[in-house]
């Protein structure tokens, strides 16, 4: 009986396929990846955006790519850097991670976050409570820039100068 050469398209889709399933697993061996994230970093390697997407969806049914645990280790982290949850959110956008994911891991209303914007303020400004608005402002900006809230920087600045 004879042997049927094998398709080289067939076998170089097997091929790409194993390669990219492969690349993606490296990248993840070395961090947390969103979907999104994961499939635009296959299509720069020089796959093709089925092949990447197919590649994903299959890492997403094998749980080994997950949305929910990769924002919940974003948040980690930023927010141990001293990052806000205003940036970590527009961060988390950016990545390509659901709303819904993004308001259910940072939730920005919480208190701890308010804990958070006065130790960053307490570490870059020292223990003392501003005492002139010039201070004031320059300390609400650098707490704004870290992406923090409005409420959580006049929290975290303390009392007003007048008093009240």
């Amino acid at each position: 009986m004879r042997r049927r050469k094998p398709d080289p398209a067939a076998a170089a889709a097997t091929d790409d396929q194993q390669a990219a399933r492969l690349a993606a697993l490296k990248l993840l061996n070395r961090r947390d990846y969103g979907a999104r994230e994961l499939a635009v970093r296959l299509a720069e390697r020089g796959f093709a955006a089925a092949t990447a997407q197919t590649i994903v969806d299959c890492l997403v049914q094998e749980k080994l790519l997950d949305d929910s645990r990769f924002a919940g280790h974003f948040v980690a982290y930023h927010a141990n850097r001293g990052q806000g949850p205003v940036r970590i959110a527009h961060k988390l956008r950016e990545a390509g991670v659901a709303a819904e994911l993004i308001s259910a891991s940072v939730d920005a209303g919480s208190a701890d976050w308010r804990r958070r914007c006065a130790a960053v303020r307490r570490k870059r400004f020292g223990a003392r409570e501003p005492v002139s608005w010039a201070e004031r402002g320059k300390q609400a900006r650098f707490l704004t820039q870290r992406g923090f809230s409005s409420d959580q920087v006049r929290a975290a600045i303390g009392r007003d100068l007048d008093g009240e």
